[in-house]
């Protein structure tokens, strides 16, 4: 079974994203299921691991919720913010291999990629 884990810097700011609430979601039968709710620590990690044993191959959605980041942290944001909540998803195919998913995130713009 593959492991999961995320790690999310602000753009913005040129460091860690602290305080990022992140959901995890699987696809199963064609419904959309919450596995997880958490939060990055002082490092853009998450304060829990996503998953605590292994998840299996399927799809899988990250979303972080950037607009209540960026509000939090202080910056003055359109209302509606340009980027809210930014929803990521992907597949897991090998079982057995490590899927790291990071968010270079900035008010107006994020990337993402397979890490490692």
């Amino acid at each position: 079974m593959a492991t999961l884990s995320t790690h999310v810097l602000d753009n913005v700011r040129g460091k860690p994203a602290e305080g990022v609430v992140i959901d995890l979601h699987v696809f199963q039968n064609r419904e959309r299921l919450h596995l997880k709710t958490t939060m990055t620590n002082a490092d853009g990690r998450p304060v829990e691991p996503l998953s605590r044993d292994p998840v299996d191959a399927g799809i899988y959605e990250l979303t972080f919720h950037a607009g209540d980041y960026f509000r939090a942290a202080g910056l003055k944001l359109p209302d509606p913010p340009f980027l809210d909540e930014i929803v990521i998803r992907f597949g897991i195919g090998d079982a057995a291999a490590h899927y790291h998913v990071p968010l270079l995130l900035s008010t107006y713009g994020y990337c993402t990629y397979r890490g490692s």
